[in-house]
């Protein structure tokens, strides 16, 4: 075990708020260390998470030594930190405003807005607020300046931002940073409101009795969203914290869903494996929107498979790996200069590589996407239909190629199992639309055809027969955690022999601790991956296991969440400590699946549960 350094929190201690366009990573000690505006992809204004002595933090907190406990406000995207000292007890609330249309219509309100709100509840204390952006992912050297009434503000090469707030604030000697301190007594609060403006004209919000009102506005409205939840299953909290965190990484005017809100949170403790996670993967679509669906929040299911069918326009029939919350390229890869990295592991990155991958599984994903939202009763128009029927096509066109796989290693192309499976998946689902007429049969020859030659291909080179396992490559001996999906995908049940064994060959390679897998044979210097871990759960309820067994295996991978439920890309094995970027859609997708299949496995036992022998009263009273 590696102690951590004092000036770096573990990942795991870190809590999210969001207006579902730009979020802010805040510290279990009450500093904001990571923060993008005006959008999820934008260069951060405090990237203190990735060099904690120039990335740039805001942060509130006592000055005295001090224990915390936080939660978020029921149901909601707003955290409330309760600050504990030997002399008093301190309310840090976060949240970062979502206004609906009538808000807009009734008041001028902020482009982005960050409000935070201290008061305390017991005894009392010296509380300090050190503010110290580091635009540009502390690439620009901006000064701060004092105007007054009108609040500290920073005018940047990409918008005005402003801090204002009812405590008297300090500038630094160098204009880099701004500090404030003050005694608080029971009852005292203080307001804190940072608004940042990219295009239209500044608007600066009042404070006080305003504050709260936006506080509550906010509970408001995430209290509906989440009201609105169909799910009454087990698990529901961690069901309902995970759907609020995806719709949180939702970008609300396109309905992109990124991948995690932060960028170079590395895969493995000093490690080089450190990517840019703040754009759209088209594989978390048929997941995305198979929970959203079953939880009863259609609309943004469909958001989001409106928006893929938008963004892959421009390359169709052929898709892109991902893309920026408007459907475009993500743009090169590039390393921020200047920046250490979380606890030293450099590099830093923005942009992502893996966009001019092939990945053939993603076609499977798509489809399988439209698929679900067709059969929970959206028609599909003609212009959709087409589209899909050329995507039909070029996987006919192009299954037997190799591909770059699910992991995206940066290696040869191989032809990888998982994406031959997803192919199979694509022509399975775009038959059965035909069969449902929401497409015209012109291709069902062809799609016919060219499925039941994957199959026999699948069946005849993704399994190993020594290894009693299927395997990550055609005619390969190394396994992989997604042959866990065949149940999900419909290729093959998962208490088929081959499944029974597979599981046995994962279970003994690859998971180092109950409720833990790794993605693959060589992913031993990695953490679990979270998705993959309830991929475990998800796979024992479909078939492949019992009831309890599935729960099991769901509270273990649980278990490792943090205090307020959030769950990173990776696990590591023994410390528990989490790895990779955070919080991550896949994970959270993963649990909300796994829940489901668990709920429907307890539906369907009891549905079909013998029910206990009716007494006979007649015999009865003759005995008696």
């Amino acid at each position: 075990m590696h102690p951590l350094p004092e000036t770096y929190r573990p990942i795991e201690d870190y809590a999210i708020i969001g207006d579902c366009r730009s979020a802010a990573l805040v510290s279990s000690h009450g500093s904001i260390d990571f923060l993008c505006w005006p959008r999820f992809d934008s260069p951060a204004l405090f990237a203190g998470l990735l060099d904690s002595e120039r990335g740039g933090s805001f942060s509130i907190a006592p000055r005295e030594a001090f224990t915390t406990h936080r939660s978020y406000v029921g149901d909601t995207a707003v955290l409330r930190t309760t600050f504990e000292t030997a002399e008093g007890s301190f309310v840090l609330t976060d949240c970062m405003p979502i206004a609906s249309p009538d808000d807009r219509r009734r008041a001028l309100l902020p482009e982005r807005e960050l409000v935070r709100h201290l008061r305390c509840t017991r005894g009392g204390g010296e509380v300090e607020l050190r503010f110290e952006p580091r635009t540009g992912f502390a690439q620009a050297n901006d000064r701060l300046v004092d105007r007054g009434r009108l609040g500290i503000r920073v005018d940047t090469a990409h918008g005005l931002l402003t801090l204002r707030t009812d405590v008297a604030l300090t500038l630094s000697k160098d204009a880099s940073g701004a500090s404030a301190r003050r005694f608080l007594r029971e009852g005292d609060e203080f307001h804190v409101c940072l608004t940042w403006t990219d295009d239209a004209a500044a608007v600066l919000p009042p404070l006080g009795e305003w504050t709260r009102d936006t506080i509550a506005r906010t509970v408001a409205h995430w209290d509906e969203w989440s009201g609105r939840s169909a799910y009454e299953g087990p698990y529901r909290a961690a069901v309902l914290r995970s759907a609020i965190i995806v719709r949180l990484l939702t970008y609300a005017p396109s309905g992109a869903t990124i991948a995690a809100a932060t960028t170079s949170l590395p895969e493995t403790r000093g490690g080089s494996n450190n990517w840019d996670y703040r754009f759209c993967w088209l594989r978390d679509a048929a997941f995305t929107v198979r929970g959203m669906l079953a939880l009863g929040h259609p609309e943004e299911a469909e958001a989001f498979t409106n928006w893929l069918l938008h963004a892959t326009r421009l390359t169709q029939p052929k898709l892109m790996v991902l893309y920026d919350v408007f459907g475009r390229p993500t743009g090169k890869e590039a390393t921020v200069r200047g920046l250490r990295g979380y606890q030293g592991a450099s590099p830093v990155q923005t942009g992502n590589g893996a966009d001019g991958q092939v990945q053939l599984d993603s076609y499977g994903e798509v489809i399988d996407a439209v698929w679900r939202v067709a059969r929970a009763g959206q028609r599909l128009s003609r212009d959709t239909s087409h589209v899909l029927e050329a995507f039909g096509r070029y996987v006919c066109e192009h299954w037997r190629d190799a591909d770059a796989g699910i992991w995206e290693p940066r290696g040869e192309p191989e032809r990888h199992t998982h994406s031959l499976a997803l192919c199979w998946t694509a022509l399975d689902r775009l038959i059965d639309l035909q069969d449902r007429g929401q497409m015209r049969p012109a291709l069902r020859e062809l799609f016919d055809r060219n499925r039941a030659e994957m199959r026999v291909d699948l069946d005849r080179h993704a399994y190993n027969e020594a290894l009693g396992s299927y395997v990550s490559v055609l005619d390969g001996d190394e396994l992989d955690a997604t042959a866990l999906l065949f149940g999900w995908c419909g290729f093959e049940d998962p208490s088929s022999p081959r499944m029974r064994s597979t599981f046995r060959a994962l279970m003994a390679k690859l998971s180092p601790e109950p409720g833990l897998l790794f993605r693959n044979d060589t992913a031993g210097d990695h953490g679990a991956f979270g998705i993959c871990c309830f991929w475990i759960a998800e796979h024992l309820a479909r078939g492949g296991g019992t009831l309890p067994e599935a729960r099991a295996a769901f509270e273990a991978t649980l278990s490792h969440a943090n205090d307020v439920g959030l769950l990173a890309e990776q696990i590591e094995p023994v410390t528990g400590f989490s790895l990779g970027n955070t919080p991550q859609t896949f994970t959270h997708v993963g649990l909300i699946n796994a829940a489901i299949s668990i709920a429907d496995r307890e539906k369907a036992e009891a549905a079909t549960a013998t029910p206990p022998p009716t007494p006979d009263t007649r015999l009865e009273e003759v005995t008696r």
